[in-house]
């Protein structure tokens, strides 16, 4: 007569179902469904915010098809560090010198204008946040990224981003440099240069050739920096 077998919980719970096993190489599982959903969920939702800001705030205006690649490879290159330092065990200290090697990597083509860094750091910090997965839940990490975004939109959407260059310019007419007649100076740069001249600076003044240097700030509507711009001639001796 056949007997059947009683089910043991605690011998099925050491062993598990053959079914469930995983493939092992090396010690690392070959295939692991859910930690490859978690990475294709967080990487999408990473780089569809980094693109919304560069595509739609930065590149709106600023045209740089530079810095639109540059930003969305750097950003994905953060993301990925950090959410595979987070599934390995080292120290914060190594994962800190990691970032202090980036640190000491900079551009060396251009100086990178005051717009264009906070975007980069905007999209570091969004990037480190993301890979590092520290958000309590799904809402809560989504949430922390449609913040960023919504900041972005406000302080672009309010004119807080307008593209302001500098200029040197000799000027011939120093009997408008004076503190009363700056309104007049403003308005006289403004017609012969065709800018949008916010503010004036008065520099060196040469009475005896009737000549001032003066740095004028005005909004540009060109996004490429101008580098030539801060270059004056020097008198010589």
């Amino acid at each position: 007569m056949l007997q059947t077998e009683e089910f043991d919980a605690s011998i099925a719970a050491r062993f598990g179902n053959a079914e469930e096993q995983s493939i092992d190489f090396l010690g690392l599982p070959v295939f692991d469904a859910p930690s490859l959903w978690r990475l294709l969920i967080l990487f999408g939702i990473n780089l569809l915010v980094c693109w919304l800001i560069t595509h739609f705030f930065y590149y709106r205006k600023s045209r740089r098809r530079d810095y639109y690649f540059t930003y969305l490879l750097f950003s994905t290159a953060i993301f990925l560090i950090l959410y595979n330092l987070q599934n390995m065990k080292i120290e914060v200290g190594i994962a800190l010198g990691l970032f202090g090697i980036f640190s000491m990597i900079r551009y060396r083509t251009e100086q990178l204008p005051i717009r264009e860094m906070t975007y980069l750091f905007v999209l570091i910090a969004i990037s480190i946040i993301n890979g590092a997965g520290m958000a309590t839940s799904y809402a809560s990490f989504i949430a922390v990224n449609i913040l960023f975004i919504a900041i972005i939109w406000i302080l672009e959407a309010a004119g807080m981003s307008n593209h302001k260059s500098q200029k040197i310019i000799t000027y011939e007419k120093i009997a408008l440099i004076v503190p009363e007649r700056r309104e007049e100076l403003l308005a006289d740069l403004r017609q012969r240069t065709g800018l949008d001249i916010v503010k004036v600076q008065v520099g060196s003044i040469d009475f005896l050739k009737d000549i001032a240097y003066l740095k004028v700030t005005y909004i540009s509507d060109d996004p490429e920096p101008n580098d030539i711009e801060m270059i004056t001639k020097f008198k010589k001796r």
